[in-house]
């Protein structure tokens, strides 16, 4: 198992565990495991690692059709300027792979926000640690193990 699934089982944080056969030919991983899972594509979240103030790296969980506001994420932050951050820096924080980082089992406790759209639904899928692999959780759930802040992430114009 994933360390995501490992700490959710840990901290006895119901969820289910849902996993499809990926497709390594594939744009959107969110869009892909939206389509193959069956579910609304409104409650499929990606995990975004942003680079704040040169220095912080947060983690921006959102949903996967939208883009992530940049300008959203500093404010959220308190910071004046946010970036995403390089592919191989968020493989080597978070010890998962681009297109399989999950917000939860991180290698290091990274200051976390959750797009507010997220509390409107009964439930949210989110990668499981792997490309393939997704976690089904309640958003408080998936706040409380992350102690992540709601906050609007997503750009309006999109």
């Amino acid at each position: 198992m994933t360390p995501a699934v490992t700490l959710l089982k840990k901290n006895r944080i119901a969820f289910n565990l849902h996993s499809y056969q990926h497709d390594p030919t594939v744009n959107s991983y969110g869009l892909e495991a939206a389509e193959k899972l069956q579910v609304e594509v409104a409650r499929v979240f990606k995990t975004l690692l942003v680079k704040v103030d040169k220095e912080e790296l947060l983690v921006a969980v959102l949903p996967v059709a939208h883009q992530l506001s940049l300008k959203a994420i500093a404010q959220a932050a308190g910071v004046k300027k946010a970036q995403l951050a390089d592919p191989k820096e968020a493989e080597r924080v978070t010890g998962y792979l681009v297109g399989g980082i999950s917000p939860i089992g991180q290698k290091k406790a990274l200051r976390t926000f959750i797009d507010q759209s997220a509390t409107t639904l009964p439930s949210l899928f989110i990668s499981g640690g792997r490309r393939g692999l997704d976690l089904e959780l309640a958003a408080a759930d998936l706040q409380q193990i992350t102690r992540a802040q709601f906050f609007p992430l997503i750009e309006q114009n999109a």
